[in-house]
């Protein structure tokens, strides 16, 4: 995984996955697959479910509970879905009140059977908002872990 790249106001992760675009651009769209990947080792989230109207203009939503047992969701609306190199969606956590809104643009571009993903998440506008979303590089290695072959 190459170190983030900061921006003004975005985060910039990539990661190599040994599988072609269109399993991993899957397992990231796919909400039965998401479930069963987006939670973190050390017990601080679970995911627990998500809805997804997979189309620009529809809405999707994750929920889940944190280590002390609090509900957390975090919910958008998808811009762009080009299976399987590009899918761009809204992003509203509850953990900041819900009303604040950022972007996220994930690229699945394939070489030779590896797939690169880039992930974009502009819109951080504050310290905050930046320090609250540095678990990208954990979650791309989860999807990561998720895809590639055993």
């Amino acid at each position: 995984m190459n170190p983030a790249s900061i921006a003004a106001d975005a985060i910039v992760e990539e990661i190599d996955i040994s599988a072609p675009a269109a399993r991993v651009f899957d397992a990231f769209a796919n909400p039965d697959e998401r479930v069963k990947w987006w939670s973190a080792d050390d017990g601080r989230f679970k995911t627990t479910e998500m809805e997804s109207d997979l189309r620009p203009g529809g809405k999707w939503a994750m929920r889940g509970t944190r280590q002390d047992g609090s509900p957390f969701t975090v919910a958008g609306e998808y811009r762009a879905v080009d299976r399987p190199s590009l899918l761009e969606f809204t992003w509203r956590p509850s953990w900041q009140g819900g009303e604040v809104e950022s972007l996220v643009r994930v690229e699945f571009a394939e070489t030779a059977g590896v797939t690169r993903v880039r992930l974009t998440h502009s819109g951080l506008a504050t310290d905050r908002s930046k320090t609250s979303h540095r678990g990208w590089p954990q979650i791309l290695s989860w999807l990561k872990r998720h895809v590639e072959p055993r």
